[in-house]
């Protein structure tokens, strides 16, 4: 794998795991964890997409 790739899997994969996601729910609620998930996914895919074209 890449190394862009795995730097964004590396960075989201935690966060966007089923029971972290339901826990952050219960805590902040719907919107705001909806909210969350998508700058988590979109601020790793940036970086994967910066890292992947800066030394791949």
């Amino acid at each position: 794998m890449a190394g862009g790739p795995a730097l964004a899997l590396l960075l989201a994969g935690p966060t966007i795991s089923l029971p972290s996601i339901l826990v952050l729910t219960r805590i902040m609620g719907a919107k705001k964890t909806a909210a969350y998930v998508a700058l988590v996914i979109a601020f790793s895919t940036a970086a994967g997409l910066i890292y992947g074209t800066i030394l791949g």
